[in-house]
């Protein structure tokens, strides 16, 4: 496969020399493909994650050939602090990259994002990727989650309060957060999961809706 002269993954790759992570793939762009496609049994990654593999190999190269530790731990570290928000970590870590022979600032500037990476797979590589089917509830589970989360926040506050002195047996209650949905026209209140199982919130509303767009 070719891949555009013009790419800023292709460019990095030929910049700093990077081989093929796999033995099995003659190059990296046949790894990144690999790795993005789950092709031979591997775990499918996305843009972003597959981004950070990448920029990480070129980090661990770099520190490797300038002697500097490349464990996982540090690269992780210092990966966070390029690629963060916080522009004081970065330029002192920058800073004494350069103080050991390390180009930190165009090391930085290299490193790519993931909407070029994404470029880079479809475009560059001809890359394709069946749709993933969906495998798990994640509405349910991300309402189930913020239940918990009121819940255990409760829980805190409660507690507090027994101790003051303001709520007594607070600490010992029984906690169990409800998530209500309520129709906009009426004062039907119904819990989430009887909304879920019927598939609407108010039967009287819901039906004149659906009349509504039909006629």
């Amino acid at each position: 496969m070719a891949a555009d002269s013009g790419c800023k993954v292709d460019a990095v790759i030929d910049k700093y020399g990077l081989a093929s992570a796999d033995p099995v793939y003659d190059s990296l762009d046949d790894g990144l493909l690999a790795r993005w496609t789950g092709a031979d049994d591997r775990t499918e990654m996305g843009y972003r994650s597959l981004t950070a593999w990448f920029n990480k190999r070129l980090l661990k190269q770099v520190y490797t050939e300038h002697g500097r530790e490349s464990l996982d731990t540090r690269i992780n570290s210092d990966y966070e602090t390029l690629r963060g928000d916080d522009d004081l970590r970065r330029d002192e870590l920058i800073e004494r990259l350069q103080a050991t022979g390390i180009p930190g600032a165009s090391l930085h500037d290299d490193m790519v994002s993931w909407g070029t990476m994404r470029t880079h797979l479809n475009d560059c590589l001809d890359g394709q990727k069946e749709p993933r089917k969906a495998t798990t509830n994640w509405e349910q589970e991300s309402v189930a989650t913020a239940k918990t989360v009121v819940e255990r926040k409760a829980e805190t506050a409660l507690s507090s309060l027994a101790k003051k002195g303001d709520l007594d047996g607070g600490d010992t209650a029984e906690i169990e957060a409800q998530i209500q949905l309520g129709c906009p026209d009426c004062p039907t209140r119904v819990p989430f999961a009887v909304a879920l199982e019927r598939g609407y919130v108010c039967k009287q509303h819901r039906s004149a809706d659906l009349s509504a767009h039909n006629s």
